[in-house]
C-alpha cells in the first residue's frame, strides 16, 4: 500500500523542462522587425549614393588649363590630361593627371580641381631657371636640377658646374652670395667646384677669383668688401685673384702691367704664365697693397 502512494506522488511530480534551442533564445534577445527596418534602409540609402554619384559621374567635356606659358604650352598639358578624362566627373584620377602634367619639361607643380558640373581646372607653375649647371643642364631657384640637357636655355644665365652629387651645394653657395655681388655693382659669370674640392669664380667682367676648399663664402664676402676695391680700378690689368690667404689676398697682374707695391717687387705667380702676384693685407679700412709680405703676416691656406 505505500508502494502504491509513493507511485502515485511520482506520477504528479513535475518534470524539468526540457533545453531550448539555440535559436530561439536569439530570437526571444532580437528584434528581426527592428532590424528588417534598419536594413532596408542602409540598403536604400546605399542605392541612392550609388545612383547619385552615376548621375554625377558624367563625362568630362571641359578642361580649363591656367598659368604663365613661357616654356610649356597648353597643348602639351592637354594631351597629358587626355587619357583620364573617360573616367567621368567624379571618377577622374586627380593625382594621376597632377603626376602626369608635372612630369612634363619645364613643370614646376600643378593643381587639379573638379569644376561643377562636367569640367576640370589645371593650374600649371612653370620652372625658373637661375643657372646652368655644367654646360646643358638647368637649375632653378631652390637648387633643384630639373633638367639634364636643356635644348633651349635661357640667355644671360651665369654657368655653376661641380661633380656628379654637387648641383644643391654649388647652387646653395651661389645663391647666397649673387645678392651680395649685386649689391656691389657686380655678377657672377662662372662659379664651380672641382674634384679635389677646389671653388673658382669668374665675374662678368673677365675677373677669375680663386677660392679655395675652406671658408668658401668668408672669402667671397670678404673678396666684395676689401679685394674688389682695389682690383676694380685697374680691372685690365689684373688677371686674377687669389683669396686663400688667412687675412688677405694676392693679385695676379697681367704680363705689361706695373704691380703697385710699397718696396719690394712681387713674385711671379707660377699658376698664371707672364703674370705677377703682389699680396694684399685686408685692413679694417678696406685693403691697401703692402710690400710682399712674409708667411708671419699672410699665410695662405687651402
Amino acid at each position: 500500500m505505500i508502494g502504491t502512494v509513493m507511485q502515485r506522488r511520482n506520477r504528479y511530480k513535475r518534470r524539468g523542462a526540457a533545453p531550448r534551442p539555440f535559436f530561439e533564445r536569439v530570437r526571444a534577445f532580437i528584434d528581426w522587425r527592428a532590424l528588417a527596418r534598419r536594413s532596408a534602409l542602409l540598403a536604400l540609402f546605399g542605392a541612392g549614393l550609388g545612383a547619385l554619384a552615376w548621375g554625377l559621374n558624367r563625362p568630362v567635356t571641359a578642361v580649363a588649363i591656367d598659368g604663365h606659358f613661357r616654356r610649356v604650352t597648353p597643348v602639351e598639358v592637354e594631351k597629358a590630361v587626355a587619357r583620364y578624362l573617360p573616367a567621368g566627373f567624379m571618377s577622374a584620377n586627380l593625382d594621376g593627371i597632377q603626376r602626369a602634367v608635372e612630369a612634363l619639361p619645364w613643370v614646376d607643380s600643378v593643381r587639379v580641381q573638379r569644376r561643377w558640373p562636367n569640367g576640370l581646372r589645371v593650374s600649371v607653375v612653370e620652372q625658373q631657371a637661375v643657372a646652368r649647371w655644367n654646360g646643358s643642364g638647368l637649375l632653378n631657384a631652390r637648387g633643384e636640377l630639373f633638367l639634364r640637357h636643356a635644348v633651349d636655355a635661357p640667355p644671360g644665365l651665369p654657368l655653376l658646374g661641380g661633380p656628379h652629387g654637387s648641383a644643391a651645394e654649388v647652387a646653395k653657395v651661389y645663391l647666397r652670395t649673387e645678392p651680395l655681388m649685386a649689391a656691389a655693382g657686380m655678377r657672377i659669370a662662372d662659379l664651380g667646384l672641382d674634384a679635389r674640392g677646389a671653388w673658382r669664380m669668374s665675374l662678368s667682367n673677365g675677373l677669375a677669383v680663386r677660392l679655395g676648399r675652406k671658408h668658401v663664402e668668408r672669402r667671397m664676402r670678404r673678396f666684395i668688401r676689401t679685394a674688389s676695391r682695389v682690383v676694380m680700378p685697374r680691372l685690365n690689368e689684373v688677371a686674377y685673384v687669389d683669396m686663400r690667404y688667412s687675412n688677405g689676398f694676392a693679385i695676379g697682374w697681367r704680363a705689361g702691367a706695373k704691380p703697385v707695391t710699397g718696396g719690394a717687387p712681387a713674385p711671379t705667380s707660377s699658376p698664371a704664365p707672364a703674370a705677377s702676384a703682389t699680396p694684399a693685407r685686408a685692413s679694417a679700412g678696406g685693403a691697401r697693397l703692402a710690400p710682399a709680405p712674409s708667411k708671419h703676416h699672410v699665410q695662405k691656406e687651402a
